[in-house]
């Protein structure tokens, strides 16, 4: 299917799995997503050519629960993008970090002792945000609004809105914008427009700046 209106005006369909006409490898992420931990907001993609569809399993990892992961609108996810959640933590405080209970066995009569497992939260990506090649999203993160992850990122923090990060651990490089500009945008916050005025503007938020946006948020009279 189209992902540009047509001659008739036609909308795209943020409830259909492949966007991308010819491009099974691009895959929304919202009509993908069974998991009731997993939140995904319109348009949000992810592109790979490596079974896209297996998001949730290879994608998502050590989810057991019960924090949650939130992806907002209009995000793009490069091949090979993973989110560790907390279920990856082990204990450190013993002798070993070994999780026995795990295993089985009467080794499972302990599973208590994984009731104290670190545990940052729920991990949060706001809206529009770009993530680069292979890059890694650890636990209870929150990654803001417009912000890009360059590829092969390891993000350890939160992400100020904006920023462009990159490095192991991920450090902001620069903002795209101003902090006057950056304050406009959060207040314009176009990824919650209606579809129909995000479409009559796509060339302002492609290649336009905060004031033209602005402009192009105001009522016609």
């Amino acid at each position: 299917m189209a992902t540009t209106p047509d001659a008739s005006g036609r909308l795209p369909d943020p409830s259909v799995l492949h966007p991308m006409a010819g491009q099974p490898r691009v895959v929304l992420l919202k009509p993908l997503v069974t998991s009731p931990l997993i939140e995904v907001g319109e348009f949000s993609y992810y592109d790979s050519p490596d079974d896209p569809t297996s998001f949730e399993t290879r994608n998502v990892l050590y989810h057991y629960g019960p924090e949650r992961l939130v992806i907002g609108k209009f995000c793009a996810l490069a091949d090979g993008v993973r989110f560790l959640m907390n279920g990856a933590n082990h204990r450190m405080d013993g002798p070993s970090t070994f999780p026995f209970p795990m295993m089985g066995g009467s080794w499972a009569e302990h599973f208590d002792q994984l009731a104290d497992l670190p545990n940052r939260g729920d991990t949060l990506v706001e809206n529009d945000v770009w993530f680069g090649y292979r890059s890694l999203v650890m636990p209870g993160v929150r990654i803001g609004n417009g912000a890009v992850i360059a590829s092969g990122s390891v993000v350890v923090g939160d992400v100020p809105d904006y920023a462009v990060v990159g490095g192991n651990p991920a450090r902001v490089l620069r903002y795209r914008h101003s902090a006057e500009d950056i304050a406009r945008l959060l207040e314009l916050a176009w990824w919650d427009w209606p579809l129909e005025h995000i479409t009559a503007h796509v060339p302002a938020l492609m290649s336009g700046d905060p004031a033209a946006l602005e402009a192009a948020a105001r009522p016609r009279s």
